[in-house]
């Protein structure tokens, strides 16, 4: 029971799942950095219809079926553009109550959960899923399971992608994954286990597991945890102790300093919400949008 629908953020359209809901509540959901909106989230958007709430969960531009060129790109400034185009888009939809929206997302899209609830206090909630929350502290854990000579090729292929996409050519595209010594956006451990959680039957075939080069580079230098105290909404962060591609520790830091912050801890590393802890992190999270956006939200006196 979901629908296709479209919004504009910027130059592009993007394209967007709507489930409508029973409750007048909604949450907007998208995947991780060059994750397309099925993999992303259908296993947590039927839990969450299920239990009442509407769903947007959307393409990024430049991926999936969103349009927008060149293809396979992704920014920092582009996604939260689109992240804000959803909010905006989110109250027009049929059945939606606009007090009572939340927004989700893991990976790079956690990330981007705290800059989105940050710069938008009227949301009733937002949860962060093993977020990459702190680039920079991340960074060392990632390079532990990559070869010096394989980080020297990724960054030779990501300044060319960055330069040659100046002057016109198409980007130089590396895969999401691979093997430590291979060229690819994430060697870590869990990384490896990503296809198998996302896609565990084979389905999403027109998923593109590869993005542009120069795209992860500006994920390095990004702290989105930083802006945790800013947050007035209630937040949830899932985190996974083992995660070796977006370590716990910052996640743990943001959700203290978030004023109306809430901490989730499981076992394993970064997708384990979508494996061995699957039925406890969605017990958690639909639990904590019953609480925040189930019941209409109170004016505040």
């Amino acid at each position: 029971m979901r629908k296709k629908v479209r919004f504009t953020s910027g130059d592009a359209e993007c394209a967007a799942w709507f489930y409508p809901g029973s409750t007048g509540a909604c949450v907007i959901m998208a995947g991780g950095f060059g994750v397309t909106k099925e993999p992303g989230t259908d296993a947590f958007a039927a839990r969450f219809n299920d239990a009442g709430f509407g769903v947007l969960a959307f393409d990024y531009r430049r991926i999936g079926e969103s349009t927008g060129r060149p293809r396979q790109v992704a920014g920092v400034r582009d996604s939260l553009a689109d992240w804000q185009a959803a909010i905006d888009f989110a109250p027009t939809l049929p059945g939606v109550d606009p007090t009572r929206i939340a927004v989700w997302g893991f990976s790079a899209s956690g990330g981007h959960i705290f800059r989105a609830a940050a710069a938008n206090p009227q949301l009733a909630a937002a949860i962060a899923q093993t977020p990459n929350a702190d680039g920079v502290a991340s960074s060392p854990s990632i390079s532990r399971h990559q070869t010096p000579l394989a980080q020297l090729r990724f960054l030779a292929r990501a300044v060319a992608d960055i330069v040659g996409r100046r002057l016109g050519r198409p980007p130089r595209l590396v895969p999401l994954v691979g093997q430590p010594g291979t060229v690819a956006m994430l060697t870590t451990p869990d990384a490896l286990d990503g296809y198998g959680a996302l896609d565990p039957d084979n389905r999403y075939r027109s998923w593109q597991r590869e993005m542009a080069a120069g795209s992860a580079l500006r994920l390095v230098f990004y702290r989105p945890g930083q802006v945790a105290s800013r947050i007035r909404v209630p937040l949830l962060v899932v985190v996974a102790d083992d995660d070796r591609s977006a370590p716990a520790a910052p996640a743990v830091t943001a959700a203290g300093l978030a004023p109306h912050g809430e901490l989730v801890r499981v076992p394993g590393g970064h997708y384990a919400p979508f494996l061995d802890a699957h039925e406890k992190v969605v017990s958690e999270e639909v639990a904590f949008l019953h609480r925040h956006v189930a019941a209409p939200v109170k004016a505040s006196t």
